[in-house]
């Protein structure tokens, strides 16, 4: 490919935001220069006062293939994941069958997976109640990492695992030196509440609620940080969900435990009492909290506590979410966010006095960190993959069907006026997205640590 700069009033840099020139050579970032440095004889883009930022990375997402590709499916979720401005998706290994815990089933992900894709890939490995044998081969293999539940995952086919299984799988996973990634609720504080629920209206929010307390996840994350002590290996706590976990957290890396969290748009921008009875597309897991939870966890992102924001897209069919039903106790817990993520975040983060590089931060480069690409991708620098995403800051639109992209377009953010619209999305320097349409043939590669 030939030398070509991309250029805006409103270039996302690690130095800051600034007017610049992004030339971009052989899909790779060649430099950001001042635009009265343009080389003459150039292809030039100029996006005007749209910002450009790096490509996002999402590190959780759900794509469900092979085997539930009525679910989603690469195609769809990276394309949706293009329409959204992201460049990099990381799956995880359960809800796809057969799940990814062994060296044969990422092999098979990865078949799935061949000329389909949008954007970039990776796959993180399970680690399951059985598969200690399989964990470091998988890692030779190139995931960039390890997933595991300490709660059933409300599929079969990913066996949760309990602290006796996790110490047989810890020194494998220490030994990879690679993250494990946790949902971390304990089944014990669930079904305890559950059990004291077992005449309730299911279809109130506040009966769902109740059944996942605090409790539950605090008691998870205090047993990981205790673990990670003993263990030495690298914890990530994914979805965070309630506030009250961060003074651990904020003491587990004050004592310089290799632990990182994130958490997701829904638990920083619903809350609790704004969700209407019976509308199971709220339904996650973790649930989301109250108001104060919600200002709380943007209180920890603020102090770092919080490294990172991914989407936990978990799409299902419509029918799994048994809207007519309208139970919370039977509906498949799941947001589908990935095209929507990003003016969803923006939309709550200006309004609190952040800036386009604390997003890149959270959603670029904390991802890219996570999943070990960090030295390619999630920043405008020299020697970076050219991936960014055109974004009109100012633009405010309603959510609709339309803006969704994903395999089933249903989403509790339709109706909300939502600002900040991705307009283009290039990969490697090409555009994978923009003007609503996907031009070229898919070009996202899997990358392997």
């Amino acid at each position: 490919m030939s030398l070509a700069a991309f250029l805006s009033r409103r270039v996302v840099t690690p130095d800051g935001i600034k007017p610049a020139a992004v030339l971009v050579e052989d899909g790779r970032i060649l430099d950001i220069v001042p635009p009265n440095q343009l080389p003459t004889q150039i292809s030039v883009k100029d996006f005007g006062e749209a910002a450009i930022l790096p490509g996002l990375v999402d590190s959780h997402v759900h794509i469900n293939e092979p085997g539930r590709t009525e679910w989603e499916g690469f195609r769809t979720a990276t394309g949706a994941a293009a329409a959204g401005g992201y460049t990099l998706l990381v799956d995880m290994p359960l809800n796809c069958l057969p799940a990814t815990t062994t060296v044969r089933t990422l092999e098979a992900k990865r078949k799935a997976a061949s000329g389909q894709c949008h954007v970039d890939w990776m796959a993180w490995g399970g680690v399951v109640s059985d598969n200690q044998e399989h964990i470091e081969g998988l890692a030779a293999a190139g995931v960039p990492g390890f997933k595991c539940f300490l709660i059933h995952p409300g599929i079969d086919g990913f066996t949760m695992v309990n602290e006796r299984e996790l110490r047989a799988a810890l020194p494998h996973v220490a030994r990879t030196g690679l993250p494990l990634l946790v949902h971390a609720e304990l089944p014990g504080p669930v079904d305890a509440a559950t059990r004291r629920l077992a005449g309730a209206d299911w279809s109130k929010y506040a009966t769902y609620l109740e059944s996942r307390p605090d409790e539950a996840e605090l008691s998870a994350i205090q047993l990981m940080i205790s673990l990670c002590r003993e263990y030495h290996f690298r914890l990530h706590i994914v979805h965070l969900a309630t506030s009250q976990a961060l003074g651990m957290l904020r003491a587990a890396k004050s004592e310089g435990l290799p632990v990182s969290v994130e958490t997701c748009p829904h638990y920083l921008h619903l809350s609790s009492d704004k969700i209407p009875d019976g509308q199971t597309l709220f339904k996650c897991a973790p649930p989301i909290r109250s108001r104060e939870n919600c200002e709380n966890l943007w209180q920890g992102l603020r102090e770092g506590v919080i490294d990172l924001v991914a989407t936990d897209h978990s799409p299902c069919p419509p029918e799994m979410k048994r809207l007519g039903e309208r139970n919370f106790q039977t509906a498949w817990g799941g947001i589908s966010s990935l095209s929507l993520a990003l003016p969803v975040m923006w939309t709550e983060a200006v309004a609190r006095g952040f800036t386009l590089s604390d997003i890149a931060r959270w959603m670029a480069e904390g991802p890219a960190r996570l999943a070990g690409c960090e030295t390619s991708k999630g920043r405008i620098a020299k020697g970076f993959d050219a991936d960014f995403v055109v974004f009109d800051p100012e633009a405010e639109f309603i959510a609709t069907e339309e803006h969704l992209y994903y395999r089933h377009r249903v989403s509790p953010y339709l109706g909300e006026k939502l600002r900040g619209e991705v307009k283009a999305t290039y990969l490697r320097g090409s555009c994978v997205f923009g003007d609503a349409q996907f031009p070229g043939d898919p070009s996202g590669r899997e990358l392997r640590r």
